[in-house]
């Protein structure tokens, strides 16, 4: 495994800021600071739970916060909790993580432990109803998980990586246990990341394969076999740079199923999944003669199908450069205030149910982006099947189309995994104009892309929920069903 010492210069506060400019930006997307900014060390991998409520590691220790919207659902304005601590000896840094159907939390490995490079087995898995971290062991026999990737598949199991090695396995939660799967992987996991498609299939860029450097794989869960999704056409991982830090950046499924899949070379790639077939992209432009890439870094979906990017010149080098990819170009847009300081892989960004994304790098400022775009209607959940008059404490089950959205939001790779392709359940009420999001649980399926398959989810109504007249919506990855009435007693 390659891995450059920058990285852990970062985790422990060291960074230099080098100005570079950039053309001028005539697009409105605008970043905005929370204004309640985090009072621990630095804001981290962050996670959105079912709830509505948005957890984040304090990077590279083991204390988690809780991000609360307000009265009005605003993130911008939301106020900080402290949850529970990580069983002790387990501080990670570059991990895996995957909220699961029930809307518990999944912690495990780490490339750093109490900022110590370790590659570490360790693992966690969070229950928010009872604030408490319950310890998980690793798969028999494997002495690695690191930096390692995660998905949950279709049907909710958690498939989870070995960051050095090909070996991957299936979480059973209620046995804390694993059951090792895959076969047929070409190289080992380390430093690529996993898409998941329409089809339940896995998507990933090869980054360590010496015999075919633009191979592709896909993982088909019904077989549990590897087998090869085709040539890049151009190279993503910079196995063959100067640096050959293997690193690659981060995939994202859009509407209409491409995925872009970004490179630290400054190459990208597009995944048609609809045709199985590969087609190059435009390459990041060059920043005073240095080449823009995504070796590691964050990159999120955005309501109207666009996908905003981080990157920064060179690999693991200062000063970020943020882009929309809209289907045919990278269009800039404005940095945030940490841009010319950061690097891309400092960055984290979640897909929140507002549309906006929460973008995280290390530090105790955190911003929340919101674009010029609005979702195509299509692409909305609907409801078709709810309660009328809704009970405060109790818990119901709602139907309808298009509940997990078209694709996992955000991702990174392997460092971190943020997905939020699951439903919240948003009640507005009418008199007051109080949002009150309610927890979601045991989906019908976590599958992306479902179109008009009837699919549903399980939700708990808050006791304290305000009464009478209200509206209830299902919101995915920040798109929105439209609203039906309800009354709450």
């Amino acid at each position: 495994m390659q891995r450059n010492e920058v990285k852990m210069s970062r985790a422990l506060g060291v960074a230099l800021a080098v100005l570079l400019a950039w053309p001028v930006i005539a697009r409105s997307q605008a970043w905005t600071a929370l204004n309640n900014q985090p009072t621990f060390n630095g804001a981290g991998t962050a996670l959105l739970l079912t709830d509505g409520t948005v957890m984040v590691q304090d990077s590279g220790y083991s204390d988690w916060w809780l991000l609360t919207p307000d009265s009005t659902g605003s993130y911008q304005n939301g106020t900080w909790s402290q949850l529970a601590s990580l069983p002790s000896g387990y501080s990670p840094l570059y991990f895996a993580s995957a909220v699961l159907t029930d809307g518990k939390v999944l912690v495990e490995g780490g490339e750093y432990n109490d900022f110590q490079p370790v590659w570490t087995t360790k693992g966690a898995l969070y229950d928010p109803v009872a604030n408490t971290w319950t310890t998980v062991k690793p798969p028999s026999g494997w002495s690695t998980i690191g930096d390692a990737q995660s998905v949950v598949l279709s049907n909710g199991t958690e498939m989870q990586a070995n960051c050095c090695t090909t070996q991957d396995a299936y979480f059973n939660e209620s046995a804390l246990s694993w059951t090792e799967v895959g076969t047929g992987k070409a190289d080992i996991n380390d430093e690529e990341g996993w898409t998941l498609l329409a089809s339940g299939e896995v998507l990933t860029v090869d980054a360590n394969n010496t015999a075919d450097d633009t191979n592709s794989e896909i993982y088909n869960p019904t077989t549990e076999v590897w087998s090869t999704a085709g040539s890049t056409i151009v190279e993503l991982d910079d196995l063959n740079t100067k640096t050959n830090s293997h690193e690659l950046g981060p995939q994202v499924l859009r509407p209409g199923g491409t995925v872009l899949c970004t490179g630290a070379t400054g190459n990208n790639a597009i995944y048609n999944s609809k045709t199985k077939t590969w087609a190059a992209g435009p390459m990041f432009p060059k920043v005073n003669g240095e080449q823009l890439d995504i070796a590691d870094g964050p990159a999120s979906l955005l309501p109207d199908g666009n996908v905003l990017v981080d990157t920064s010149p060179g690999i693991y080098q200062i000063g970020t450069h943020f882009f929309e990819w809209n289907g045919t170009a990278f269009d800039p847009v404005p940095g945030p205030p940490n841009a010319a300081k950061d690097s891309s892989y400092y960055g984290r960004m979640l897909l929140l149910p507002t549309g906006q994304v929460l973008f995280t790098d290390g530090s105790k400022d955190v911003e929340l982006y919101t674009s010029s775009g609005t979702a195509n209607p299509a692409w909305a959940p609907t409801i078709t099947k709810f309660p009328s008059t809704i009970t405060p404490g109790s818990s119901y089950f709602i139907e309808g189309t298009q509940f997990n959205g078209l694709s996992q939001g955000a991702a990174y790779g392997d460092d971190a995994q943020m997905a939020t392709n699951y439903a919240l359940v948003r009640i507005t009420n009418t008199d007051s104009g109080d949002v009150v999001y309610c927890k979601t649980y045991d989906p019908t399926t976590m599958a992306v892309a479902t179109g008009s398959e009837v699919v549903g989810t399980h939700v708990t109504i808050p006791t304290t929920i305000g009464t009478g007249a209200s509206t209830l919506e299902v919101v995915t990855n920040g798109v929105a069903s439209t609203p039906v009435s309800v009354t709450i007693n």
